[in-house]
């Protein structure tokens, strides 16, 4: 989600007269006491998955309709802090409301201005958004606190004094300095963030931090009262192992690691740059990570899954030209095939199959909890993962598994999840399906945890530990049909996670207290902002801003499609007062491209900035901006390519023309050489270089068509390269640049790249 980026969607027209809809005739009675307090006053609502706070939220939108209704200036502002629960939450205001509903979340392309979001205003009386899109415009005063009537934040947890989340920024920046204030509403399973633990002081400083935070009180509702409508589940434990690697898995995680090495030093032996070198190690070292956990949690049919997934055509590539990466996917897949019994059929297995290595202790536990459930009415199951290899590997497994044929399976993860993303329609057919009961179950990553709104489910299954209390509770409310069960898998003497799950079941019980009798008044320290803010519009920055401000400046700033991209640079120094941060632009920033709502000015890519006229200031100008001038890029068209020797070789002829302003010096004339067309653009290029005391030169390329080197002459070029790279008969690298001589002759220049 970019910054300030949003995507408008309307949720209703609003264009005809349709039947008045009051959201009273269902809610509950704790539902209804909660929104008569928080009409009052701003309160948190501490209520667990599936216990309808989102409901609460409607009823008080309904409430004080009176002050968001058109013509009405102020509107409600419904936060939620993912694009499925935006598209989620504004179906479920439009469907029990009459309100005016519409729904913005980052798409990346456009940005709204200042006259377009006064109109949005001025249309719609609920605005539900990610919390960065209100954050942008409150920044940019697109959006002001003044005409927020009602501020709900889903899921307000995230709204942590000592982080940066957007939702504590809302309330730290603008909120705290508005001269009126939005009555604020905040929804949460959990008021608790972290692993938590049983220390009391870590609840109450959560949720007092929270409550200091968004000026609200913590509230919830009596677990008598609520056990009354809604039931909640058996939590069973599930023991396995303990776990030892037998000497097959041992010999498997042996050659990955090897191969893993071999990838490595083809990769730093073939990368044109540093950059691109680490990226490219970084993805391999994930990608063998990915399998190595899957061999270990899932097994031999599992890691062999993985590797395939990663072979698949469909799939992202974790590399996008990386041909040594393939080339350790496409060993690892041999080597665990290899331990496949021969004419088995790898995607169809039979129950005596479930076994070591093929199978791990821990996922033949999984296998016996879901074969002891029978396909009954409704029935319907989700397994917790915190990977999402896992989530597809188990998933794939679990569909072909003939002992499991009752069960209807697909996995879930999130729209970014980094390997074949599951696009937001893909996500809404999958729990559409799981609603109808098409899929009855469900293998999801925390995704299927918080906020999406999935059916109750008779059973979930915890195949991995929950990573946080609020983690825990989330999941488990995912199970609150009759009769449900909750079930853990745990590794049989491992104490500290059998520890961990006694904390969250006695913390649990622990924060309850709390909110209703704090032992203390201690908070979290508050991460502190320095804010600037225009007095003529309102608009602002923070220390949080800052960065990504400047990054959205450069990006707007003139580029090429070969090599400039513009970016700033910082580093920092000791001063007497202190650290200072010294910060270089690229050399084509304006600042007043900076208009006074704090962004860069509209259009400023297609601007062409003239830098004609440099004083003589210019001569003492520092080395470090003239590096920055310069750095080494390589187009893709310059990679290194590699072509025989034993023939001749055409290669394409461009002149590089050098005209000096003004014209009182000849330059020697250059030639590039290349194997494959530079881009037609490439002809039309028009640069000024502006070297050294201030001298401008203007650059162009001119191509003149191919010219044929024979074995002999490229050989000769190619002596200086020879020197350098390990040369068997190939030639690493095409790109040459050459001075030409007043009689035409060529003679090698310099290596290039």
């Amino acid at each position: 989600m970019g910054e300030g980026e949003d995507e408008a969607e309307s949720s209703s027209s609003g264009a005809a007269a349709v039947e008045p809809k009051d959201p009273r005739t269902i809610a509950r009675k704790y539902q209804l006491d909660l929104c008569k307090r928080a009409v009052d006053e701003n309160i948190v609502v501490y209520l667990g998955t599936g216990c309808g706070k989102t409901h609460i939220a409607v009823l008080l939108m309904y409430e004080l309709g009176h002050l968001i209704r058109k013509p009405s200036r102020e509107v409600c502002v419904f936060l939620a802090p993912t694009i499925p629960l935006v598209r989620q939450q504004a179906m479920v205001i439009a469907d029990s409301t009459n309100f005016k509903v519409q729904r913005y979340y980052g798409s990346g392309k456009n940005s709204r201005d200042h006259q377009a979001w006064e109109k949005e205003m001025r249309e719609y009386e609920v605005l539900v958004m990610t919390p960065q899109i209100l954050l942008h415009n409150l920044r940019h005063c697109f959006i002001k606190m003044d005409l927020i009537a009602l501020l709900i934040f889903d899921e307000c947890h995230h709204a942590q004094a000592q982080k940066r989340h957007p939702y504590a920024q809302i309330m730290k920046e603008f909120y705290n300095n508005a001269d009126k204030h939005p009555r604020v509403f905040g929804m949460t399973a959990s008021p608790i963030i972290g692993k938590g633990g049983s220390n009391k002081l870590t609840y109450t400083k959560c949720i007092n931090s929270l409550e200091e935070l968004l000026n609200a009180k913590v509230c919830s509702v009596d677990n008598v009262e609520l056990e009354s409508v809604i039931a909640s589940p058996k939590i069973e434990v599930y023991f396995y192992g303990p776990v030892g690697h037998s000497n097959l898995i041992t010999t498997y995680i042996n050659e990955l690691d090897g191969y893993k090495s071999q990838s490595e030093y083809m990769l730093r032996e073939s990368a044109c740059n540093f950059k691109e070198s680490q990226k490219k190690l970084k993805s391999l070292w994930r990608l063998h990570e990915n399998l190595i956990f899957c061999l270990q949690e899932v097994g031999l049919f599992g890691a062999l899954q993985a590797a395939r997934t990663f072979l698949s055509p469909s799939s992202v590539s974790l590399d996008g030209k990386g041909v040594d990466i393939n080339d350790y996917v496409n060993k690892a897949t041999s080597l665990l095939s290899r331990g496949i019994l021969e004419g088995a059929d790898a995607d169809s297995f039979d129950l005596e199959t479930i076994e070591e290595p093929f199978f791990s202790k821990k996922f033949a536990v999984l296998i016996d909890v879901l074969s002891r459930y029978r396909l009954e009415e409704n029935m319907k199951c989700i397994v917790f993962v915190k990977r999402i290899i896992v989530a597809r590997v188990v998933a794939h497994i679990l569909q072909n598994l003939k002992c499991l044929d009752f069960w209807k399976c697909e996995f879930l993860v999130g729209c970014h999840s980094g390997l074949r993303n599951m696009s937001r329609d893909k996500m809404g057919s999958i729990i559409e399906k799981f609603s109808s009961g098409e899929v009855n179950l469900l293998v999801a990553t925390s995704v299927g945890e918080e906020g999406l709104d999935i059916q109750t489910c008779c059973l979930v299954v915890r195949f991995d530990l929950p990573e946080t209390v609020n983690s825990f509770i989330q999941s488990r409310g995912r199970a609150r049909m009759s009769k449900s069960k909750y079930v853990f898998l745990l590794e049989r003497g491992n104490q500290s996670q059998e520890k961990l799950l006694d904390d969250y079941i006695t913390g649990e019980s622990i924060m309850d207290k709390e909110i209703n009798l704090r032992t203390s008044n201690d908070m979290f320290d508050c991460l502190e902002e320095n804010i600037y803010r225009v007095n003529d519009t309102g608009a602002s920055i923070s220390t949080a801003c800052s960065v990504s401000l400047l990054h959205r400046y450069c990006d707007n700033l003139p580029r090429d499609m070969f090599l400039f991209l513009p970016h700033h640079s910082s580093f920092f120094d000791d001063d007497i007062d202190g650290i200072v941060c010294r910060l270089i632009l690229p050399p084509n920033a304006a600042f007043r491209q900076v208009n006074d709502f704090l962004l860069p000015g509209q259009g400023s890519r297609k601007m062409k900035v003239s830098t004609t006229n440099i004083s003589e200031s210019n001569k003492d100008e520092d080395e470090s901006f003239r590096e920055e001038l310069h750095e080494m890029l390589i187009p893709a068209v310059l990679r290194p390519s590699r072509c025989k020797l034993d023939c001749s070789l055409k290669l394409h002829f461009y002149y590089i023309e050098f005209i000096p302003k003004p014209a009182d010096r000849r330059y020697q004339m250059f030639g590039l050489f290349v194997i494959n067309r530079l881009p037609e653009e490439s002809e039309k290029l028009d640069v000024e270089l502006h070297l050294a005391h201030a001298r401008i030169v203007k650059a162009g390329i001119k191509y003149l068509g191919k010219i044929e080197f024979n074995k002999e002459e490229a050989l000769s070029c190619l002596s200086v390269q020879m020197l350098r790279h390990n040369f068997q008969g190939t030639l690493p690298d095409m790109s040459l640049f050459f001075y030409l001589t007043d009689d035409t002759t060529f003679t090698i220049f310099k290596k290039c790249f």
